[in-house]
């Protein structure tokens, strides 16, 4: 039985977290150390389309931090829907709950993880959950 498979584009990126250089950014273990996000390569494939990561802001590094940003995962971008809209958690922040008491909280939106952008179907999910628990 033969399937039709749509290709999917793929895209090359370079890694946020070591710049592209392939070698540990900060240096921790040894000069020589491999950045552990693109294991040496300094690129990265995507499926297209990308964004860059609103939690980090496409730095690849967890903010106020030396560890790679957990929502991205070190690349500084990612997949999205090609109709994706701002986050109705984050307001696009990519920050957990940005109307919180702690606003520079150290974790990630956990309804868009840490991207900023969902898809209209999980915006309108959101709304109608809220209306929900307003009632």
């Amino acid at each position: 039985m033969k399937t039709n498979k749509q290709s999917e584009q793929t895209v090359e990126v370079e890694c946020a977290f070591c710049g592209g250089t392939g070698k540990d950014p900060f240096g921790l273990m040894s000069p020589l150390a491999t950045c552990q996000v693109c294991s040496g390569s300094g690129r990265h494939l995507l499926m297209t389309p990308i964004a860059p990561c609103a939690f980090c802001k496409g730095a690849g590094v967890h903010p106020h931090t030396r560890m790679t940003c957990t929502g991205c995962g070190g690349i500084g971008k990612a997949h999205i829907q090609a109709d994706s809209v701002a986050c109705p958690a984050c307001q696009g922040t990519g920050n957990q709950d940005s109307n919180a008491l702690w606003p520079d909280s150290p974790f990630y939106c956990g309804y868009c993880h840490g991207i900023g952008l969902v898809s209209p179907v999980r915006a309108t999910l959101w709304a109608d959950n809220k209306q929900v628990k307003e009632q």
